[in-house]
């Protein structure tokens, strides 16, 4: 949504030729002020740098600068699992997260005058879901393999931030058919040492888990720098409506559950960066 005190551009941005498609951005920033600290949202399983708006409208409004890529997983680009590069968008997402962050002018400059108005050491990471588990990885997070030792190291020091919206909790906790075709759930939360809020619902019960609605505070748990939470009183996996506008996909839409993700995290993005 752009208005009269926001702004909104898309842009592509020319990625290698493994991930067989350049990648697409959005930008969204108020129309005025200076010094304005940068979100790069990462969408959760299907979404596309349009979503959340209820989300980054809010942001904007309060004083942020806004930056949306689209994934591969997007139902917009229509992969299959078939698809050889599937197997690996957990991975592909983290690469264009920093893409992203390594083309950070170029994204700000889609809107006039935009780069000039953003201070770019003030950058944060919010998360949806498997987004939330592609954000962890900027923040210290890592995948354990086969072997249960953690993966590689994605830590972004670029990111000082991070909001962890309905984050997947530990491996130990998959059913059978997410060991099965998620395997890269499972995190290792040690090494997330960055400051970061985690939002979770208490009535999210995912198909995923074999555990309830604590799987989704796992990283408050285990994580060093995840030292706050936001639980939402009756949330469900999309908090209430965050994604989406007037959108039938959430059984408990709820204006009091998204202004709540509304303000905590922008009280916690304030207070963070700004420190």
């Amino acid at each position: 949504m752009t208005t009269a005190t926001s702004l909104a551009q898309h842009l592509t941005l020319l990625a290698p030729a493994a991930r067989g498609i350049d990648l697409d951005v959005r930008v969204s920033a108020p129309a005025t002020g200076e010094g304005l600290p940068v979100i790069l949202v990462a969408h959760g399983f299907a979404e596309d740098r349009d979503a959340y708006g209820p989300l980054v409208d809010h942001w904007v409004a309060q004083g942020f600068a806004v930056v949306q890529p689209t994934f591969l997983d997007s139902a917009a680009l229509g992969l299959t699992p078939q698809d050889p590069r599937y197997p690996t968008i957990w991975r592909t997402r983290v690469d264009d997260l920093v893409l992203t962050l390594d083309r950070l002018d170029e994204v700000l400059g889609a809107i006039p005058g935009l780069a000039a108005r953003t201070d770019t050491s003030r950058i944060a990471a919010a998360g949806h879901s498997w987004g939330a588990q592609s954000v962890s990885m900027l923040l210290g997070a890592r995948v354990l393999g086969p072997d249960g030792r953690p993966g590689e190291d994605r830590t972004d020091a670029r990111v000082t931030a991070g909001v962890l919206l309905a984050i997947t909790g530990t491996g130990e906790s998959l059913t059978d058919f997410a060991r099965e075709h998620f395997a890269f759930m499972d995190p290792d939360f040690s090494g997330l040492r960055t400051p970061s809020l985690v939002v979770a619902g208490d009535a999210d019960q995912s198909q995923l888990s074999t555990r309830g609605p604590d799987w989704f505070t796992d990283a408050h748990r285990l994580a060093p720098g995840a030292q706050e939470l936001v639980v939402v009183p009756g949330g469900d996996h999309f908090l209430g409506g965050i994604h989406a506008y007037d959108t039938p996909e959430t059984a408990a839409a709820s204006p009091e559950h998204v202004q709540l993700v509304r303000e905590s995290t922008t009280t916690f993005l304030r207070r963070t960066l700004d420190h």
